[in-house]
């Protein structure tokens, strides 16, 4: 999944400053935190998965990270991509989606920086601002 990722934001022309490994998902939002504070960096992709138990502590898991991880992004103005895959992933299914969440992820990630960067910058002057 990171090897994936890293090969999509070099195609992408992205530069990746830091890569952070935590132990599980649910202990991404304080490092996500961490990384949206400096300046060197315009973005994050979150990338991970919530593996089904025979419990509903993934859900938990995955829609409280999920809530946590797109307030980060409002709050400091910073794209957050969800590369996470569940929750009601069995590891089969995780490592089918793997590649692609990741990419999808590091995707949305780069695009909508670009996307916001542009817009910080854009004046209105009587015609319609596209930002695409």
């Amino acid at each position: 999944m990171l090897q994936k990722a890293l090969e999509h934001a070099k195609f992408l022309g992205a530069e990746v400053t830091y890569v952070a490994k935590v132990p599980g998902t649910y202990d991404m939002p304080i490092v996500v935190n961490e990384l949206l504070k400096k300046e060197d960096v315009d973005a994050v992709a979150a990338i991970g998965a919530v593996i089904q138990g025979e419990t509903k502590h993934d859900e938990l898991v995955a829609h409280q990270t999920a809530r946590k991880l797109m307030d980060l992004s409002v709050d400091y103005g910073k794209p957050v991509g969800m590369g996470i895959i569940g929750p009601g992933a069995n590891r089969v299914q995780a490592l089918e989606r793997a590649e692609e969440y990741a990419r999808r992820a590091v995707e949305a990630a780069v695009k909508l920086a670009r996307r916001v960067s542009t817009l910080r910058g854009a004046r209105y002057e009587g015609s319609t601002v596209y930002i695409e």
